[in-house]
Formats: C-alpha cells, sequence, structure tokens
C-alpha cells in the first residue's frame, strides 16, 4: 500500500512538473518556430498533426467518433480555441517577446471570471475580485502603455491586442464547452477539436497565401524541432498529463499552471532567447499573476435557480 502510494505520488509530481515546464516552454518553441515558418501554418502543422495522433488513439482504443452535433460543437469550439486564439497567439509572436505573450495570454481566468459574472452568473462581483480584475487590467497597461516610464518599450500593441482577443476567445470556448454536447471521453474531444482546429488553420494559411513561396528545405533544423516539440510535448504529453491530472486532484490546484506558465516562459526567454527582462517586464507581470492567482483561488458563487433553468 504504502509503496502505491509513492508511485501514485511520483505520477502526481511528474504530471503537475509536465504542465508547469512543458506548456511553459512552448510559447519559446512557438517564437523559434514563427521566425522562419509563417505562423498559422506553423500552427496548422502542430494541431494537425497531433489531432490526428490523439483522435487515431482513441479510435484504437475502441472509443466511439462524436456524433453530427458533436463535430459540430468541435467545430465552434476550434474555431474560438485554434482559429482564433492559437491563430493569434502564433501570429503575435513574430511581433512580442515570448514571455510577455505567456504573460498576456495568463489572462485568461481573468476573462472567464468576467464572463461568470455577466453572463453565467456562476460568480459575483466582489471586493476582492474587482481588485483582482483590476491589477489584471493594470499589468497589461504596464506592458503596453508608451506613457508609463519604466523603462524598456512597450510591447508591440498590435501584437498585445491580437493576444487579448485570443484570450477572451478561449474563455469564450471555456464557458460554451460547459454547456455544448461533446463526446465524454476527453482524449475523444480534444483530439476532434485538434483536428478540425489544424484543418481551419490550413485553409487560413492558404487564404493568407502563407503556402506560396515557402520552401521547406530553407527552414533550419532547430525550426523543425520546435515544431516536432509542440506536437509531441505541448500538445500530446502536455494534454495527456493535464486530463490525468484534472481527473485526480483539485481544479483550483491543476489551475496554478495559468500562473506558473508565465514565470517559466519568461524565464527561459531571457536566458535562452535572448528576451529583454526590464523592470516593465517585471512589474506588469506580477500584476497579472497576481490577479490570476486571486481568480483561481476564488471560492465559487453557487448558481442561482434561474440559470439552472437557463442551462437544462
Amino acid at each position: 500500500m504504502e509503496a502505491q502510494t509513492h508511485r501514485q505520488t511520483g505520477k502526481t509530481l511528474l504530471a503537475f512538473a509536465i504542465i508547469y515546464l512543458v506548456w511553459g516552454s512552448t510559447f519559446l518553441a512557438i517564437r523559434v518556430g514563427v521566425r522562419e515558418v509563417p505562423p498559422l501554418m506553423l500552427a496548422a502543422m502542430r494541431f494537425l498533426a497531433a489531432g490526428l495522433v490523439l483522435y487515431g488513439w482513441m479510435v484504437a482504443r475502441g472509443e466511439r467518433s462524436p456524433t453530427r452535433r458533436q463535430w459540430l460543437s468541435a467545430l465552434l469550439l476550434a474555431v474560438l480555441i485554434f482559429l482564433l486564439d492559437y491563430g493569434l497567439l502564433f501570429w503575435a509572436e513574430r511581433r512580442v517577446p515570448s514571455g510577455l505573450a505567456a504573460v498576456m495570454m495568463a489572462t485568461i481566468p481573468v476573462f472567464t471570471a468576467l464572463a461568470e459574472i455577466l453572463f453565467l452568473r456562476t460568480q459575483k462581483l466582489t471586493v476582492r475580485l474587482a481588485l483582482a480584475l483590476l491589477m489584471g487590467v493594470g499589468g497589461v497597461a504596464v506592458l503596453t502603455s508608451n506613457s508609463v516610464r519604466l523603462g524598456g518599450a512597450p510591447i508591440d500593441r498590435l501584437g498585445a491586442m491580437a493576444l487579448i482577443v485570443g484570450a477572451i476567445s478561449w474563455s469564450a470556448a471555456s464557458i460554451l464547452s460547459r454547456k455544448l454536447p461533446l463526446p465524454e471521453s476527453k482524449g475523444m474531444s480534444s483530439g476532434a477539436q485538434m483536428l478540425v482546429g489544424g484543418v481551419l488553420l490550413a485553409l487560413a494559411a492558404a487564404a493568407r497565401g502563407e503556402f506560396r513561396g515557402f520552401q521547406p528545405a530553407a527552414v533550419s533544423q532547430g525550426a523543425w524541432l520546435a515544431l516536432v516539440y509542440l506536437i509531441v510535448a505541448g500538445s500530446i504529453v502536455g494534454f495527456t498529463a493535464y486530463v490525468w491530472l484534472i481527473h485526480r486532484e483539485s481544479p483550483t490546484k491543476v489551475g496554478t499552471y495559468a500562473y506558473v506558465n508565465p514565470l517559466v516562459a519568461v524565464v527561459l526567454g531571457y536566458f535562452w532567447g535572448r528576451e529583454a527582462l526590464g523592470v516593465r517586464t517585471i512589474l506588469g507581470t506580477l500584476f497579472i499573476l497576481v490577479s490570476v492567482l486571486m481568480v483561481i483561488t476564488m471560492k465559487r458563487a453557487k448558481p442561482s435557480v434561474l440559470v439552472l433553468e437557463v442551462k437544462d
């Protein structure tokens, strides 16, 4: 019994290490890849490959394929998560350092909390939550404002706007996923969404003309290795660890990746990506991460009877 407990603890620690370190490092891998490969094309290759592997694995295990309604749900979520969120993230990382891109994307729990207040009514606007939201907005302002004199140039505003839209899109997908008909198997659901998302990203890349003139032979080995890392470590291994954890640990504990990932990304970007780490970056990052920490650790209000009736 004691040996089994130790093995379980070891697996749990390994899974947390994966979602902390691997997911945090994917931002630098994206940055490396988009320097040489068009952004939407790179994203399409990542999620098409990962989606095919995961979907094929689920089918081989005997999982039922999604129904027509479930495929339609997967399509809607794929638009929000992969086409908008990841598409904008990959595009923005040509303009914004990887560490700061991770920090901006860390605002997802903040936007999700806002959606829960305004639409689902599963959260009440308390003083603590209001303070958390203000700190998140303040962190974004510090990173993007020209008027804040903290040394170092503010990050590219267009890139920052793309990242915020991406974060809002992911938040909307998180809310919708609770109501849409999806496969019971989390692996099948994610595989289907990644597969559809990869197709949508490929179509978007073609529409932007990213395939014209692209020469795979001209891409360095480092960029290809970054893509392989994103597919295997970021999508397949990372997702598997996340699903395993979410069934064994509290959502609050698992959700800590939202403020650990940016720290990992900022450190990796500084030491390996040669990205600047000044007072502006440190202060803006601190504001946003404290905001996320306050949101994630907050107790949720019980939904009212009206909300339950709407959800049914």
